[in-house]
């Protein structure tokens, strides 16, 4: 069963890179905050790179004078999300979350089985925004779907 609203979200590390790779578990980045957390299929992929992580770029000043935080993930290392993030020109503060091995992904119960695809499991396309740890809005994206989970839609929410 997947997160719900209504839940705190898990803790599990994940990994970013700053002055090197940093882990960071869960709980420093969402408690006593407000973020909105995307999640994408994978780095460099079309849609995720075509159009999910530029709305968030685009709508990032936005995020920011509403008081919310604004973090993308996806079942890659932190060094794919570094190298995507810099060739997406990311804003500083955006942050690029790297959930390698799948933990987080899994607590959360929103896997993707893409291994026809030779990405073995990802996360499913969502966005959720959570307030102090505990989720207020989430919106999954149904298989080949790309509406709820936009950063114009999220806008329209918090």
């Amino acid at each position: 069963m997947s997160i719900q609203v209504g839940d705190r979200l898990p803790e599990v590390p994940l990994q970013r890179i700053r002055e090197g790779v940093e882990t960071i578990d869960t709980n420093a980045l969402f408690d006593g905050r407000k973020v909105v957390l995307f999640a994408v299929p994978g780095a460099f992929t079309p849609t995720c790179s075509e159009k999910h992580l530029p709305g968030f770029v685009q709508h990032f000043d936005e995020f920011r004078r509403k008081g919310i935080e604004v973090a993308c993930m996806a079942v890659n290392d932190p060094f794919v999300m570094q190298a995507w993030g810099q060739s997406q020109h990311v804003p500083d503060g955006l942050m690029m979350l790297a959930d390698g091995n799948g933990d987080f992904t899994r607590a959360l119960g929103l896997e993707l089985d893409a291994s026809a695809y030779g990405m073995g499991t990802r996360a499913k396309r969502f966005a959720l925004y959570a307030e102090d740890g505990v989720v207020k809005q989430l919106n999954i994206e149904a298989p080949g779907e790309f509406r709820v989970s936009s950063a114009e839609h999220m806008l329209t929410l918090v």
